[in-house]
């Protein structure tokens, strides 16, 4: 249907062959364009013009860019006899014969509405009508259809129809509105109510000109959520993108010049975008569906027809791979179903965007939540450079908050867990850090998703995409629907109220300050906590959310295996079953809340006590599933019975740790199972200090030969190489060695550092402490470290006994028993364990007579009453030795039993 070449004149078609098409649009009255089949792309047409009659020309816009032309309005009843012939003919088959081809191409005919020239003739049907005029100067008496013309023309003059009718027709001039002074406020105004309207021109697929009804407004509309391929203008040449003039005809076959309803729903930069509502169907699904466009983020945000349909439909084209999408792969494609798709328990939350989960095979997965950002700090580097110890957790704004919201709402839950895209793995650039394999995915629960939940609470912001990048969440336009939710209503990062900080004091490590807490959470009793981080199987990380603070906690009356750790003699090697008693603990408490039992502190101001969570004591439940020793220390608890019990049952079984065990003889298993009583196994010392508190420290006697030929090599290297003075730099925790004031070096650690000439440093292997200058440090040869060696002096108390606390009286006692036992040789017996060290006796290395009791006896001590049934003969003997020291007045009790009434006078306590 191609059209010919025009001859040079005028001249009559010889006999026009009968030609068939579908009618594409009405130009006027009295001129059509036809089109043909589409065959493998938008079919040819053709420009037809009706022969014998004159219809009223259409209005007809100003040239843009020329200021001397001028809008042309439209002749009397052309714009009804346009509408006439639409009406009649859009998207209809018309048959036509061309009988006149000018010298300029145009082609001149009769066109009938059908298949055959028994169909309604179109030129009659207008004359009939009074919308057109019969062209009576070129008629021939002999030609009866122009006889036919005449005589309906002179029927409708004499019906006095359409323009023959009175009143000269005026009233049928439209008023055309080509320009919008306000678009947005004329947007606004009629409040998505939908308009009727009727499509003048298609200019791409997702973008027409429309002719607002009954005001007769010309406006472009876009279509709102998509975008079609286009046709791009460069230097007067026209390049359609690929598919673009199918996408054109694919949205003209449907609505051009079709009665449509249109609904206009936002206006952004003079945008006017909206949705436009066809008897058969919204024309924005079908162009998704069949992969004519693309969904358009910027534009589904007002897109008033439900959006998930939109993206439904776009799905659909993209997994049929048709047209635009014909290369297509989706972000999952390499991956199977099964880890598509699947339910795992989140066992961690990380941050505010990430959770580690376990599957049902047991394996442990990192999950990103898709398109989604969790608070930042903006000055977070410059932050970082003046406080060291910058924290997100705490430091961002609403992190703390948005983790927190994940962590109640997922931790121990089963989730469903939908992959959305894997993120390549990017190297560090400039300014920007590495990043692994991230999945990124969808995570529901009862229906609800997280990521959406999150930002609607304004715990975190939505990622914006490039147009063509479809690594994104399967929910984006909810995310984005409720992210403009949280920032109408000043939700979280949103809001414009004073942003919450989280001041929390982190005393793990912190001796000092652990000692001025430690009161508090010893007399609270059972304490809340979340669980921050588990460091092994019986060391955590608490937050202890009433004191706002995080300390360190070891579980109470268990030994656990060591897990490896990095210390300053080198890599600490793991022991057995370490990582499976971490990983147990892990599963059952890490980031749940807890309820904590304080009972003492050890020297390096962790906590030590009892760990509880949904009724299970966590110290038991390490034993019951052999995975931890019970500790001499659990002998005072409550829980001692239950420990024992459960570790019985696990060594009978052999399980785990207690898979080497070895029963003892039976005469040895007899002897424990009689009534438990003190164990006396006395064990010989060398005394080296005496702290004015009236702890001491002592060495082994079996292990001294050992220190000695460490002390005598250590010594040899460094006189051969030794250190450059002053190159040391002292830092607290770090193990050194120091030359004492007799010029030797002896291994230390450096407790507090004041400046350089201040440094404070305790003697390992000795146990006396000493402020010297960083001169007389050096850095510990790793040949002489404690992995060789362990420190030899060890901290002790003397049991059954209570220091004085008046000054002079404890002066008294520790000048006694520096001349007693410092530096000799003794023998000792733990007792019980304390606080911060084990309590003991220990005798003469001669007369094997008990020094505490001795201190008992001269009146210099008061006796500690333990409640323990083994020590109770212990107690019985110190308290006799009280009583004679009170009868004869010695020392403290010479002004009589000071502690009834006046203890506090006195500076006594009991």
């Amino acid at each position: 249907m191609a059209s010919v070449s025009a001859p040079a004149q005028t001249a009559p078609a010889p006999t026009s062959p009968l030609q068939r098409g579908i009618v594409k649009m009405v130009l006027s009255g009295c001129a059509i364009i036809v089109r043909g089949q589409p065959r493998g792309g938008p079919p040819p047409e053709r420009q037809i013009n009706l022969s014998n009659i004159r219809a009223g020309a259409m209005a007809r816009r100003a040239a843009q860019g020329q200021p001397d032309t001028k809008d042309t309005p439209d002749e009397p009843w052309a714009f009804q006899a346009r509408e006439f012939l639409r009406k009649k003919l859009i998207g209809k088959e018309v048959c036509f014969t061309v009988e006149i081809k000018t010298a300029l191409g145009r082609e001149y005919g009769m066109v009938y509405l059908g298949k055959d020239t028994t169909g309604e003739n179109i030129a009659e049907s207008l004359v009939n009508e009074g919308l057109a005029t019969v062209r009576r100067e070129g008629i021939r008496g002999n030609n009866p259809e122009q006889a036919r013309l005449c005589e309906l023309e002179d029927q409708a003059k004499s019906s006095k129809k359409g323009m023959w009718s009175e009143g000269g027709g005026t009233h049928t001039i439209r008023d055309i509105k080509y320009t919008i002074e306000n678009p947005r406020n004329f947007v606004d105004s009629l409040h998505q109510k939908p308009i009727n309207a009727i499509i003048e021109h298609v200019r791409d697929g997702s973008v027409v000109r429309a002719l607002l009804l009954p005001d007769y407004y010309l406006v472009t509309v876009m279509l709102s959520g998509v975008k079609c391929p286009t046709f791009k203008r460069e230097a007067d040449v026209e390049t359609p993108e690929p598919f673009a003039a199918e996408a054109k005809f694919f949205t003209e076959s449907r609505l051009l010049q079709r009665d449509v309803q249109i609904i206009l729903e936002s206006c952004p930069n003079q945008i006017i975008l909206g949705t436009i509502l066809h008897p058969n169907g919204n024309i924005t699904e079908l162009l998704l569906k069949e992969g004519f466009a693309r969904c358009v983020d910027w534009s589904m945000a007002v897109y008033t027809q439900g959006a998930e349909k939109l993206r439904a439909a776009e799905r659909s084209a993209k997994e049929r791979k048709v047209r635009i999408w014909k290369d297509y792969v989706a972000p999952t494609a390499n991956l199977d179903q099964k880890d598509r798709q699947f339910v795992a328990k989140v066992m961690q939350v990380v941050n505010a965007d990430a959770m580690v989960v376990k599957l049902n095979s047991g394996e442990y997965k990192t999950i990103h939540l898709s398109s989604i950002r969790p608070p930042r700090n903006e000055g977070e580097e410059k932050n970082k450079d003046k406080d060291k110890r910058f924290r997100p957790l705490y430091d961002i704004p609403y992190m703390f908050e948005a983790r927190e919201f994940l962590r109640k709402k997922l931790i121990g839950k089963k989730v469903n867990v939908t992959v959305d895209y894997i993120r390549a793995a990017t190297g560090p650039g400039e300014g920007t850090p590495a990043f692994p394999e991230r999945t990124c995915a969808t995570v529901t629960i009862g229906g609800i998703n997280i990521a959406e939940a999150l930002v609607s609470k304004g715990l975190a912001t939505v990622i914006r995409y490039r147009q063509d990048d479809d690594q994104r969440s399967s929910h984006y336009d909810e995310l984005l629907a409720a992210e403009a939710r949280a920032i109408k209503n000043g939700k979280g990062l949103h809001s414009k109220k004073e942003v919450p900080i989280h001041r929390v004091a982190d005393i793990s490590g912190e001796t000092q300050k652990a000692k001025q807490f430690f009161p508090f959470l010893q007399r609270a009793g059972r304490s809340e906590a979340v669980v921050e981080y588990v460091f092994s199987g019986s060391r955590l990380k608490l937050y202890m959310p009433k004191e706002t603070c995080l300390i360190t906690f070891l579980l109470a009356g268990i030994e656990c295996p060591r897990s490896s750790r990095n210390l300053p003699g080198g890599m600490q090697v793991a022991e057995p079953f370490s990582d499976e008693a971490m990983l147990f603990t892990k599963e059952l408490v890490l980031q749940r809340e807890v309820e904590v039992e304080v009972e003492s502190m050890d020297k390096a101001g962790n906590f030590i006590g009892w760990l509880h969570i949904e009724g299970v004591n966590l110290s038991v439940a390490l034993v019951e599933n052999a995975l931890s020793k019970v500790h001499f220390t659990a002998e005072r608890s409550a829980y001692y019975k239950t420990l024992v019990s459960a570790e019985d049952a696990c060594r009978q079984r052999k399980e785990k740790i207690w898979a080497n065990y070895e029963e003892k003889p039976v005469e040895e298993v007899v002897h424990v199972s009689e009534e438990k009583e003190r164990v006396a196994n006395y064990r010989p010392v060398y005394v080296t200090e005496i702290s004015d508190t009236l702890h001491f420290y002592a060495q082994d006697v079996e292990t001294g030969g050992q220190l000695e030929s460490l002390m005598e090599t250590m010594r040899a290297e460094i006189a051969t190489q030794p250190p450059v003075e002053g190159s040391y730099s002292a830092r607290r925790g770090d193990f050194c060695i120091a030359k004492f004031a007799d010029g030797e070096w002896y291994r230390a650690r450096v407790e507090k550092v004041e400046s350089p000439a201040k440094v404070h440093v305790f003697y390992i292997d000795y146990g006396n402490r000493e402020v010297v200058s960083s001169t007389r440090l050096a850095a510990m040869p790793p040949a002489f470290s404690t992995r060789t060696l362990p420190a030899q002096a060890t901290e002790y108390a003397f049991a059954f006994i209570q220091v004085p606390q008046d000054e002079d009286a404890r002066a008294d006692v520790v000048d006694c028993v520096v001349r007693d036992i410092q530096n000799s040789q003794c023998l000792l017996n733990v007792e019980y364990s304390g606080a911060t060290c084990p309590h003991v006796t220990i005798q003469f290395g001669d007369t094997k007579d008990d020094v505490g009791l001795g201190l008992v006896k001269e009146g210099l001590v008061m006796v500690d009453v333990r409640k323990e049934k083994h020590l109770q003969k212990m107690v019985t003997e110190y308290l006799n030795s009280q009583e004679s020291a009170k009868s004869a007045r010695l020392n403290i009790w010479r002004y009589g039993d000071f502690r009834a009434d006046d203890a506090d006078e006195f500076g006594y306590s009991r």
